[in-house]
């Protein structure tokens, strides 16, 4: 159960707010005199190798698919910085990483290999017989003494 400032990610994965870290700072962009004075980029840090929320198998399979996100001491960071409000940053870095972590956690279905059908290698056949009759035909004729 998701309480205050938690974050659900997905039916049983839930991360906790006293497991992250937010910090503020000035964002870049159009804003005029406001961005110049406000604090309003939101900078969201889960420590990943020290969480709760997921089971060893599942912290893993995180960390390897968002190997390039996830620091050295084992942070993921995320940045929002596209609203003008702090409040709009805050709720846009938390929908980010809960985005982040749910398309890690998603395991793709198995590729079952399949054979190519008849008419596929009939086709196929028919092109190939088409091709080296063109190419035969380009021979220089040969002509037998012996007849």
């Amino acid at each position: 159960m998701a309480g205050d400032g938690d974050i659900l990610v997905r039916r049983g994965v839930v991360i906790p707010a006293a497991e992250l870290e937010e910090t503020a700072s000035r964002s870049s962009g159009p804003g005029g005199q406001h961005v110049n004075k406000s604090n309003t980029r939101v900078t969201l840090r889960w420590r990943l190798r020290e969480t709760d929320a997921l089971d060893p198998v599942a912290r893993r399979r995180v960390e390897q698919r968002l190997g390039a996100r996830v620091t050295r001491a084992g942070e993921l960071i995320v940045h929002a910085q596209t609203h003008r409000s702090r409040e709009r940053n805050r709720a846009l870095a938390r929908e980010r990483l809960a985005e982040l972590v749910r398309d890690a956690l998603r395991t793709r279905a198995p590729r079952i290999a399949t054979r190519a059908g008849a008419g596929v290698r009939a086709r196929g056949h028919e092109a190939k017989r088409r091709r080296s009759a063109q190419k035969r035909a380009r021979r220089p004729v040969r002509r037998d003494e012996d007849a």
